[in-house]
């Protein structure tokens, strides 16, 4: 067995384990790639501090605020308003200068890539198919499968994303992480369940797909053409690592490790139309196509998770809450959040290690209990 291995077999996921160690640690435990802080650093301003609600309001009950934040091994919190820091404290994560692990937070980062390329030219239309771009075998299920389709989890692929079934897809995919083969392997033999644009079934497998798409389109590992279109432009003030496999792919799906003022520039990028201090890095078409559900299937009524209704909507890589004030978040297991809502100008992370998430113990609502905490947040930022 390879160290990589033992590594990944000793951070016994969704068994109950704490975890805000290891999530804090992960580019000293496994194999990663490094993109350095820009050169030019942009730092956010400070604004006038706001206190966390005491309460809030989840499935007709009140949550202490405190009680939440310790039950569920909240790490760090930092809320953005207009741009500036409005509260920001860190309890677990070891402090505003420590990398934390994206987990699906990273899909949001690779679709803002994808766009990128697409505008450069690099990828021709997101109507294609990926096929033309990554090789896959005959038949397969990314054979034909649009661009469009693999961005909206709708590329028809079978897939399991039962984290707590040791069997499931998203588990043996992640083996790749330990030495057992490589993604591209296992992406090249999916199989195709059902017709692509009809389902969004959440897939981790469709977003690295879109990573070997953009290695594919531009030359380029993700982690140079990141570092030139995302940290450099934005101002990053720390390194961030990706997480690779045995072949020095980055895992896409969920290996990028930032800093949490680093997380929330790509929220602020795309509350602000794609636009960051006056040059526009992300086209703003692509975001706003980004934060929509532009089809039936990706309605929060429909979209599917590990075979159940998640009652979140789904754009590209995006998630959609339900409501009329425009939201959008990424979301990372154990809950993860990088959280807009435009109709405040606010913008939070949240960096989480909840012990229950994945375990027998998890009922699959944290992250619906987790959106209402941070609407009740953005509301104290009025």
């Amino acid at each position: 067995m390879t160290d990589a291995y033992q590594a990944v077999k000793s951070l016994e996921m969704f068994s109950g384990a704490r975890q805000h160690q290891n999530f804090s640690n992960f580019k000293n435990l496994l194999p990663v790639s490094e993109m350095p802080a820009a050169a030019e650093p942009c730092p956010f301003e400070t604004g006038k501090d706001i206190k966390l609600p005491a309460e809030f309001s989840f499935a007709g009950e009140r949550v202490d605020t405190n009680k939440f934040l310790k039950r569920t091994d909240t790490g760090g919190l930092l809320v953005l308003q207009d741009g500036s820091i409005r509260f920001e404290d860190y309890w677990l994560s070891g402090g505003p200068e420590v990398q934390w692990i994206s987990w699906s937070v990273a899909k949001s980062f690779v679709s803002a890539l994808v766009g990128i390329a697409v505008h450069e030219g690099s990828i021709s239309s997101i109507d294609e198919p990926i096929s033309n771009y990554i090789n896959v075998q005959s038949g397969s299920a990314y054979d034909g499968a649009s661009i469009k389709d693999v961005l909206q989890m709708s590329s028809g692929a079978r897939w399991n994303e039962d984290y707590g079934d040791p069997q499931s897809d998203i588990n043996r995919f992640s083996r790749a992480m330990a030495g057992l083969g490589t993604f591209d392997e296992f992406l090249a033999t999916m199989v195709r369940d059902t017709q692509p644009g009809t389902l969004c079934r959440y897939n981790s497998a469709d977003t690295q797909a879109l990573g070997s798409l953009l290695i594919s389109a531009t030359g380029r590992s993700i982690t140079d053409y990141m570092r030139e279109k995302l940290c450099e432009p934005l101002g990053f003030e720390a390194p961030g690592f990706w997480l690779l496999d045995s072949s020095g792919r980055e895992m896409a799906f969920g290996g990028l490790n930032l800093i949490a003022r680093d997380f929330a520039k790509l929220g602020e990028l795309y509350r602000c139309g794609g636009q960051w201090r006056g040059t526009q890095i992300v086209p703003t078409d692509w975001v706003e196509a980004s934060i929509r559900c532009d089809e039936p299937h990706l309605q929060s009524d429909q979209v599917e998770v590990g075979g159940l209704k998640f009652g979140i909507g789904y754009g590209y890589q995006w998630w959609i809450p339900a409501g009329d004030r425009g939201e959008f978040t990424g979301i990372g297991i154990y809950n993860q959040f990088v959280y807009v809502d435009p109709s405040r100008d606010v913008t939070i992370v949240k960096q989480t290690a909840n012990p229950v998430y994945g375990s027998p113990a998890d009922d699959h609502t944290s992250e619906l209990e987790t959106i209402e905490f941070l609407r009740a947040v953005a509301r104290n930022c009025d």
